[in-house]
């Protein structure tokens, strides 16, 4: 099958175009023939290891695997299925997570994959399994979002941003969304009800007081944040900008130590794959509270090319690639 592989950390001009094995499915996997999968910032980090941290987490120091296929968002269609899997059927039509999506075809744990939404192409919702989710969690799980609560997204443009814009309009939310220029008719047209322009003014200087914030991008102290709280508001940093050797965490570890002595929360997000909340984000997309924004699309020969795009960081919402 036809493959994107990678034997050693850089740029994406390391990111070659090649034929490898089909993967065999295991009993408790499916065989999916992916048909799109979408770019995100976990590939982006991986391939370049950067943070260098990325090398102790589970990948060699010096080099990742060899022909280690990146990728994690998919859809597309099951094509075998192992002997214990019950819940799918060979034609279903699927959207979910795996490892090494930027192929042809992928075998996927049965506990991290869903049937498509109905009204999405296979493009459209290879955008939404990590990017919804991680918006998914943020807000409903850590932040714990109540109707009428205001609150302030860090990055709204981006691939998770345009799904927190309107999961948090999806809770009753009153939302206002950071983002620059070029970007602003995206977050006003997913559902922003107030905008702030970073390249106009300094957010930070604003006299409005959030319930929850959700950071994305940037690399604002958590003091600075903790300023446009309300009393008793929620920070979650899931993730912005650091070093290249630890990334963000020494200012996600500052905010949790300084936490349990305030009334706000100031918390991290992590995100594992989550059968249930597909399937929960596959009814709020076919009930039209949410649908994927898509910023350029891109074949299969050319994901070096997509994530060199990726990295420049300013186009609204997801880049997906074609199988």
């Amino acid at each position: 099958m036809k493959a994107i592989v990678q034997s050693v950390y850089g740029s994406p001009d390391v990111l070659e175009y090649k034929n490898v094995d089909k993967p065999e499915v295991k009993d408790n996997e499916v065989l999916v023939r992916v048909h799109a999968a979408s770019v995100g910032a976990w590939d982006w980090h991986f391939m370049r290891a950067d943070p260098h941290i990325m090398r102790l987490m589970g990948f060699r120091l010096r080099t990742p695997k060899k022909n280690t296929i990146p990728g994690v968002d998919m859809a597309g269609r099951v094509e075998a299925i192992g002997k214990n899997v019950t819940q799918f059927q060979l034609g279903n039509e699927v959207y979910g997570e795996s490892k090494g999506t930027f192929a042809e075809y992928t075998c996927v744990s049965e506990g991290t994959l869903a049937l498509k939404p109905d009204n999405l192409s296979f493009e459209q919702a290879a955008a939404v399994p990590v990017a919804a989710n991680t918006a998914f969690i943020g807000l409903r799980d850590k932040a714990q979002l109540q109707p009428g609560q205001k609150v302030l997204i860090i990055g709204a443009a981006g691939g998770v941003g345009t799904f927190a814009v309107q999961i948090a309009k999806s809770f009753g939310a009153e939302v206002t969304g950071v983002c620059s220029t070029n970007s602003k008719d995206t977050v006003r047209s997913v559902g922003a009800d107030h905008i702030i322009d970073y390249t106009q003014e300094d957010f930070i200087e604003s006299e409005e007081r959030y319930d929850v914030i959700f950071e994305l991008a940037g690399s604002r102290s958590p003091l600075e944040l903790r300023s446009l709280l309300t009393p008793k508001g929620t920070l979650i940093l899931s993730s912005g900008e650091g070093g290249h050797w630890v990334g963000p965490f020494p200012r996600i570890m500052k905010a949790l130590a300084v936490s349990p002595f305030v009334q706000q929360k100031l918390l991290s997000l992590t995100v594992s794959p989550n059968k249930e909340n597909l399937i929960l984000l596959k009814e709020l997309i076919e009930a039209k509270k949410i649908t994927p924004v898509i910023d350029k699309t891109y074949p299969l020969s050319e994901a070096a090319e997509a994530i060199r795009y990726f990295e420049k960081g300013h186009g609204p919402g997801k880049i997906v690639i074609t199988i």
